[in-house]
């Protein structure tokens, strides 16, 4: 019986390598382009990651009435409450001398980075863990969540909760956007459709969450004893369907709209008014 201490014993090795595996030399049979996803994941990230880090230290351009950019929404510190036409939340006051925009994005950034569809996401394109379906990771050892920074990828329930609440002030900087200090309600420009799009895609990533279809329907044992949660929890698992989709189209139209309110308070054009 071998002990693996023969001079002609095999290696142990794991992965495809291991003695286990059939004996095919190449790391993988796949003939597609299936580089191609893991590579755009990370073009498209390190293109929204470039575009928000320097937007958010900034510190100017956020604001054209009625528009507010949702990287600076709500204001967390009074060194911008009077750019607002609403309310906003002075919890830091005047000590806070950095960009109000680092006391907001911590929170949609926190529920994005723990997302399980982000997750696999990065974890491919950056890390290569692995780089594709039928495509073998470059370690011989895996560890999966179990240590820390992972580890608190467990956290990801409760930046839902505060991912919610700023979409909830997301809706509500939309609804403001119909409203023009100077005539009132019942303004609509391009901006108020482009706040009003991005305010939808927003919702439609954040209820097609796992963690939400988890708080809905979660720990029932007897569905036909809950029928308002289970139709809730189909709704959910519905959208849950598409939540890749919704994970790209959000932070899409998130840039885009702060994008906008920029070119509109740097003066590069215009708002189109439609009444």
């Amino acid at each position: 019986m071998a002990t693996g201490t023969e001079p002609h014993a095999q290696p142990r090795t794991r992965g495809v390598n291991a003695p286990t595996r059939a004996a095919i030399p190449d790391r993988h049979l796949r003939t597609d382009r299936w580089w191609l996803a893991p590579a755009c994941t990370v073009a498209g990230l390190l293109a929204f990651i470039g575009y928000s880090t320097w937007r958010a230290f900034s510190d100017a351009d956020y604001y054209h009435a009625p528009y507010v950019s949702p990287f600076y929404s709500p204001c967390l510190a009074d060194r911008c409450a009077t750019m607002r036409s609403g309310p906003n939340w002075d919890l830091f006051g005047s000590w806070w001398g950095l960009s109000p925009a680092l006391l907001i994005l911590v929170f949609p950034l926190g529920f994005r980075l723990t997302c399980y569809y982000y997750r696999k996401a990065y974890y491919r394109g950056f890390w290569s863990s692995p780089p594709a379906c039928a495509v073998a990771e470059p370690r011989a050892r895996y560890t999966g969540e179990t240590r820390l920074p992972l580890l608190l990828q467990n956290a990801h329930r409760y930046f839902f909760y505060a991912s919610a609440l700023v979409a909830a002030v997301l809706t509500y900087d939309t609804v403001l956007a119909f409203r023009d200090e100077s005539y009132g309600w019942g303004h609509m420009g391009l901006g108020t459709l482009v706040f009003l799009a991005n305010a939808v895609l927003i919702w439609a990533y954040t209820l097609s969450c796992h963690s939400c279809r988890h708080i809905i329907g979660g720990r029932l044992k007897h569905f036909s004893k809950h029928p308002v949660r289970y139709r809730m929890w189909g709704w959910v698992s519905r959208l849950n369907h598409h939540h890749a989709k919704f994970a790209w189209a959000s932070l899409i139209s998130v840039a885009l709209v702060d994008l906008y309110v920029y070119l509109l308070a740097s003066g590069a054009f215009d708002d189109p008014r439609f009444f």
